[in-house]
């Protein structure tokens, strides 16, 4: 027995006829006949059913309260009875007219997703790695050999090579060089080694922990020479600096190896890693295909230029008896070579990592990450050179650190200067 309600104060039942004894249509009231026709159809295809319920519910105002747009069976292609493999929460997000991605399209998205996370991953592991090795192998040399100026050189140069090799190997990553593009490296390849041999002349002076407290203040100088240009900042960027201010305050007053040619050196690397980025950003403007790493080996080329002539008026007297005095020191010529080696090659390789990961995460995600950075370093090169920190150093040097976050943040929320 079939029953289909069609209106709602009515019901037609029919009964199945038998083979024996088969219904006449004749003695059969021919509305009744052409209902049970409509039907099957409508069973057989559950698109004309629907029609008419949708037609119903046009007219009675939609008591059932059923959207008609909710359901199309066009959507499910390949199924004429509106029967599918994928799961019932596919089908119904197919029924309800919302777009979806096909399945293999979904797996190459996520599988591309996680495939630049592990890279970033990667590339983040590797910088810090890379900037721990050359902190401790840089204070390393320089406690037997105190010579900044030289061993500045030596880094840029490895760094020179480094990028030669790359771009004879590979010449298609060799960028294009014109005179305008050299010409407009020139300031920043001059602050950037003011900022580099200012750091070195630091390290060599007092202990690695300090000096990289020393440069987290690097956003105060930003911020203060980005507004002497004309640039505007929040309230809550100036806030932020605070606590930069005085936890580097704090950290230098309880240093147990303060220095003020250390202190001052830090301070002028910061100065000068802060113009080379200023200046950067007003002079490289028309040079924008050149990536990170590419820029970073033609500053490296220029700087060395720079910094070897000025190195040998002064210090270049004084190499020949420091280096005896260096092998006497350490007792191994190979180790002390293998210092200098180690030294140079992680200088290029960490800022290498760096620039590449500025060139696939946001200005914000690295500043952070530059941060963690300094936590980590400070935190390996005193368990490795055992320095002794004081409570109140400590809490400065967190303070100082905290207020870089800070002003990440902060920054990260600057409205842009209005034209």
């Amino acid at each position: 027995m079939l029953s289909l309600n069609l209106l709602p104060s009515s019901n037609v039942t029919f009964l199945k006829a038998s083979s024996r004894f088969p219904i006449n249509d004749s003695l059969l009231n021919q509305n009744l006949v052409n209902r049970r026709r409509q039907s099957r159809t409508n069973l057989l295809c559950p698109s004309l059913l629907l029609n008419k319920i949708s037609d119903f519910s046009q007219i009675h105002g939609n008591p059932c309260r059923i959207p008609c747009s909710r359901f199309d069976f066009s959507k499910l292609s390949g199924h004429p009875f509106g029967i599918s493999s994928k799961p019932t929460s596919q089908i119904v997000k197919s029924a309800s007219g919302i777009p979806q991605e096909e399945s293999p399209d979904g797996e190459i998205e996520v599988a591309k997703d996680n495939s630049k996370n592990l890279q970033l991953a990667i590339i983040f592991g590797l910088w810090y790695i890379q900037n721990i090795v050359f902190n401790v192998y840089n204070k390393k040399v320089l406690n037997v050999f105190s010579f900044p100026w030289l061993l500045a050189s030596f880094q840029l140069l490895c760094g020179s090579i480094w990028m030669l090799i790359l771009w004879a190997i590979r010449p298609n990553t060799c960028p294009k060089i014109s005179k305008s593009f050299i010409v407009a490296l020139l300031g920043p390849a001059l602050f950037h080694t003011i900022g580099h041999i200012s750091a070195c002349v630091s390290f060599s002076k007092v202990a690695v922990s300090f000096t990289h407290v020393i440069k987290s203040a690097e956003p105060v100088f930003s911020v203060v020479f980005s507004s002497f240009l004309g640039d505007t900042y929040p309230l809550t960027v100036w806030l932020s600096i605070l606590p930069i201010v005085f936890g580097c305050s704090l950290a230098a007053i309880t240093e147990v190896s303060f220095n003020f040619g250390g202190l001052w050196g830090a301070m002028i690397s910061n100065v000068g890693f802060v113009l080379r980025n200023i200046y950067s950003k007003r002079s490289l403007q028309n040079f924008k295909e050149v990536n990170g790493l590419n820029l970073y080996g033609w500053i490296s080329i220029i700087s060395f230029f720079y910094l070897f002539p000025v190195a040998c008026f002064v210090e270049g007297s004084q190499w020949v008896a420091g280096y005896h005095k260096a092998l006497e020191a350490v007792g191994n010529s190979s180790k002390f070579y293998l210092w200098v080696i180690l030294s140079g090659v992680f200088y290029h390789l960490y800022n290498q990592s760096s620039y590449q990961a500025l060139d696939d995460i946001s200005p914000l995600t690295f500043s952070v990450g530059n941060t963690m950075k300094r936590v980590v370093v400070i935190i390996a090169t005193v368990l490795v050179f055992r320095n002794p920190v004081r409570p109140l150093n400590a809490l400065g040097s967190a303070i100082a650190i905290f207020g870089t976050f800070l002003y990440s943040q902060a920054t990260a929320k600057k409205p842009k200067k209005e034209a």
